[in-house]
C-alpha cells in the first residue's frame, strides 16, 4: 500500500458543505434527496476513518474528498448557470418534476456519481498521492461496501409500500434494471483503463467523454416520470 503524504481537504469540510446544501434546498428537490443520501455516506466514511477501519486513512480521506468534490463541482456549476457534466444533467433537469419519485432521484444521483465520478476520483487520487490504482483497492472496496449497504437502506426507506408497489409498477422495472454493485465494478475497470491511458490524453479524453454521456443516458432513464 502506498503511503500518502498529503491530504488536501478534510472530510469534515465536505460534510459541512453538504449540510449547508441540505439546509438550503427544499426537501422534495431531487438534488436535495440525493444530497441527503450522499451526506449519510460521507458521514459513514468519516466515522470509519475515525475508528481506524481503513488500511491507509490518508488514502481513504483523499479518495473520499476527491470523489465528493466532483459532485459539489456539479452543484456549483449549476448555481453559476454553467453546464454540469452530462452524467449530472438529468438530475438537475428533472429535480422538480412532480412525476419523479424520491427513490428515482436518489438512484439517479448515485448512478452519476458512481458511474462517472468515482473512476475519475480514483485517477485524481493516484495523481495526488503518486500511487497506482491497485494501491487504493482496499479503500475503494471499503467505500464501495458502505455505498452498497446504504443503497439497501435507501430502497427500504424510499420504496413505496407493498400495497403501492406491484409487479407491473414501472418503478419495479426501473429498479431492476440498475445495480450499484455492477456500477461500482464498472467504475473500477474504468479507473484502471483511464490510468493506463494517462499518457494518451486524446484517447483518455474521448473515453471520459463517452463514459460521461453513457452514464447520463442511464440517469435519464432512471428519471422517467411515472404515473401515481
Amino acid at each position: 500500500m502506498a503511503h500518502c503524504e498529503q491530504v488536501l481537504t478534510p472530510v469534515d469540510g465536505i460534510v459541512s458543505r453538504m449540510r449547508a446544501l441540505d439546509a438550503a434546498l427544499p426537501a422534495r428537490d431531487g438534488v436535495a434527496v440525493f444530497n441527503r443520501v450522499y451526506l449519510a455516506v460521507t458521514e459513514a466514511v468519516d466515522g470509519c476513518v475515525d475508528a481506524g477501519r481503513f488500511t491507509d486513512a490518508r488514502a481513504a480521506i483523499t479518495l473520499d474528498v476527491r470523489f465528493a468534490e466532483r459532485y459539489l463541482d456539479a452543484v456549483d456549476a449549476v448555481a453559476k448557470e454553467r453546464r454540469p457534466p452530462a452524467c449530472w444533467r438529468p438530475l438537475f433537469q428533472f429535480r422538480r418534476h412532480p412525476g419523479v419519485r424520491p427513490l428515482q432521484f436518489a438512484l439517479a444521483g448515485i448512478n452519476a456519481h458512481i458511474g462517472h465520478d468515482l473512476a475519475l476520483a480514483v485517477v485524481d487520487t493516484c495523481r495526488t498521492l503518486a500511487c497506482e490504482p491497485v494501491d487504493l483497492e482496499d479503500e475503494f472496496d471499503r467505500v464501495g461496501d458502505l455505498l452498497v449497504s446504504l443503497e439497501e437502506r435507501i430502497r427500504e426507506e424510499l420504496m413505496p409500500g407493498p400495497d403501492l408497489l406491484r409487479i407491473a409498477d414501472p418503478l419495479t422495472h426501473l429498479l431492476g434494471a440498475w445495480s450499484l454493485e455492477r456500477a461500482r465494478d464498472a467504475a473500477w475497470t474504468a479507473a484502471r483503463a483511464l490510468w493506463a491511458l494517462r499518457r494518451l490524453p486524446d484517447i483518455a479524453g474521448e473515453f471520459t467523454e463517452r463514459l460521461d454521456t453513457a452514464v447520463g443516458f442511464a440517469g435519464r432513464m432512471l428519471l422517467t416520470p411515472l404515473p401515481d
